[in-house]
């Protein structure tokens, strides 16, 4: 389960970054993303709803793989090895909370991120993935119960 939503997740980050990259230009630095949400709402929230998606917080699907995995080590008495996670989320939190903010209150540098030019198919795939995280977080039992499955 975990590895799947790491694999949604991480498509909808990595193609937003993909989707910003142009020729003079790659998204390589957090600063690099400033003021996207001036530039590009829809884009710019995709990228936040990854973000809060890797940190765990719901109603995202992350919250849920992270939860399974917790459940999991805590079912098996290695409740250290669970608090030792919970710090590390909430360390990886300050650094997904600073990405959203440098899209959606630093001020756009001039000439770094103009209007992004999209194909509607790759508008459709990023928009699915990014809405599946939500969709998912609200309704994981649709994911969960096909990886039960497997497994059994």
């Amino acid at each position: 389960f975990y590895t799947i939503v790491y694999a949604i997740t991480s498509s909808v980050a990595f193609g937003v970054l993909l989707l910003l990259n142009r020729k003079g230009f790659e998204a390589e630095n957090i600063n690099d993303l400033s003021g996207l949400n001036e530039i590009n709402p829809w884009i710019a929230a995709l990228l936040a709803i990854a973000m809060l998606s890797m940190a765990g917080v719901p109603p995202t699907v992350g919250f849920y793989a992270k939860l399974s995995v917790l459940q999991a080590v805590i079912q098996v008495d290695m409740v250290w090895l669970a608090l030792i996670a919970v710090l590390f989320t909430v360390i990886g939190l300050f650094y997904y909370l600073r990405v959203i903010k440098v899209m959606y209150f630093d001020k756009p540098e001039q000439d770094k991120l103009p209007t992004i030019k999209q194909s509607l198919d790759v508008k459709i795939l990023l928009s699915a993935n990014g809405l599946s995280l939500i969709g998912l977080g609200i309704f994981p039992s649709a994911l969960m119960g096909y990886c039960i499955l497997a497994f059994s």
